[in-house]
C-alpha cells in the first residue's frame, strides 16, 4: 500500500521556509483545458484571431491558471484542510510558451482562534522574472 503523502507540520513551517514548483511551458492547450475545467470560455485565451482584434499580440493564459499553480503549491505544502484565506492579485499575462515559477515563503506564524497559524506570500513569475501573479494565504497546519 502506498504511503499518503504527508504535508508540512507546524514545526517544519518556520518563518523563511520555502517551497517552489516549476510549471510548463505553457500550451494553448493548457488555456482550453482550464476554460473547460472553469466554464470560463473567455475568447482572449482561445482564439488567435480574437485576441489579436483586442489589442493583443496572441493568446494568452487565464490569469487563474497561474493561481491554480499557486493554490496548488500551497495546499500540498500544508494541506487542503489547513487553509483558512487564500487570496490573489493579478500582475501580468502569461503567455503560451512561457514557465511558471511558483514560490511561496512563511512570513509568519501565530496564534489565532485557538489555532496555531502561518502566514505565507506567495508569487509566481515567468521564466524572464515578469511577475504574473501574487498570493497571500493563512493556515493552520498539523501540530
Amino acid at each position: 500500500m502506498a504511503e499518503p503523502f504527508a504535508y508540512a507540520h507546524w514545526d517544519d513551517l518556520t518563518e523563511g521556509a520555502r517551497r517552489e514548483l516549476t510549471v510548463g511551458p505553457l500550451t494553448r492547450t493548457d488555456f482550453v483545458r482550464f476554460a473547460g475545467a472553469n466554464g470560463d470560455f473567455n475568447p482572449n485565451h482561445h482564439d488567435e484571431i480574437y485576441a489579436i482584434q483586442s489589442g493583443f499580440e496572441k493568446v494568452f493564459a487565464p490569469g487563474m491558471l497561474q493561481g491554480g499553480y499557486l493554490g496548488r503549491l500551497v495546499s500540498e505544502w500544508v494541506g487542503p484542510g489547513a487553509l483558512r484565506s487564500f487570496r490573489l492579485r493579478f500582475s501580468s499575462q502569461a503567455w503560451p510558451g512561457d514557465m511558471v515559477i511558483c514560490r511561496a515563503k512563511v512570513v509568519r506564524r501565530f496564534e489565532e482562534g485557538g489555532e496555531r497559524r502561518v502566514e505565507i506570500e506567495a508569487e509566481a513569475v515567468s521564466q524572464s522574472g515578469d511577475a504574473l501573479i501574487k498570493a497571500h494565504a493563512v493556515a493552520a497546519p498539523q501540530s
